[in-house]
């Protein structure tokens, strides 16, 4: 029943943010990128096209961090286990969402990209077009590269680092080691100030 609840909590908030974050685009851009909510798979409007982009490359970062400290990322604390899933990843993932938000954000407000960038396919489907696909590359690369301060670290480290750093977190957390004050590691989500 709790995880029912939980669910529709979260359910209300995604729509809630997704709703809202369309406002944030200048207002000349809200013809060409607008959204009526979260949609994919697939995307059906340029926001959500690019959204899907920058998730599923935070995504991979995550999975690549996981596998690197030897956690399984198909195996999840938050996301349904479902196979070919990596539910791991995706709840790692989770704490980046909103990198990817604001890169999109920024390049559709920068103007560094437009609406003939994106294909619209037969039966409403929206992709980025291969050169678009290269800018949105690149863009991620170089905010990647932008230092952050770790909250727990107290430290700044390149945001691209982050996902590796709370995966070696979460590895420590979960395989019940002690910090070096004796206690025992827990978890702290990348929540950057």
């Amino acid at each position: 029943m709790i995880s029912t609840r939980c669910a529709g909590v979260e359910g209300e908030a995604a729509r809630q943010h997704f709703a809202g974050l369309p406002l944030l685009l200048r207002n000349e851009a809200r013809d060409d990128f607008g959204m009526d909510g979260r949609n994919r798979r697939p995307p059906r409007d340029r926001f959500n096209a690019l959204l899907s982009f920058l998730y599923s490359l935070w995504m991979n970062d995550c999975r690549s961090a996981l596998e690197a400290v030897g956690l399984d990322p198909q195996v999840g604390f938050l996301h349904a286990l479902r196979p070919g899933r990596a539910a791991l990843a995706l709840d790692l993932m989770e704490e980046f969402r909103p990198f990817a938000d604001r890169l999109a954000l920024t390049l559709v407000n920068r103007q560094q990209l437009q609406a003939s960038d994106f294909i619209m396919r037969d039966g409403g489907a929206v992709s980025l077009q291969p050169d678009a696909r290269k800018s949105v590359l690149v863009a991620f690369q170089e905010r990647k590269q932008e230092e952050i301060q770790h909250p727990w670290l107290a430290q700044p480290i390149p945001l691209g680092l982050a996902p590796l750093v709370q995966a070696r977190l979460l590895v420590k957390a979960v395989r019940g080691e002690v910090d070096a004050d004796g206690a025992p590691a827990s978890y702290v989500p990348f929540l950057p100030k």
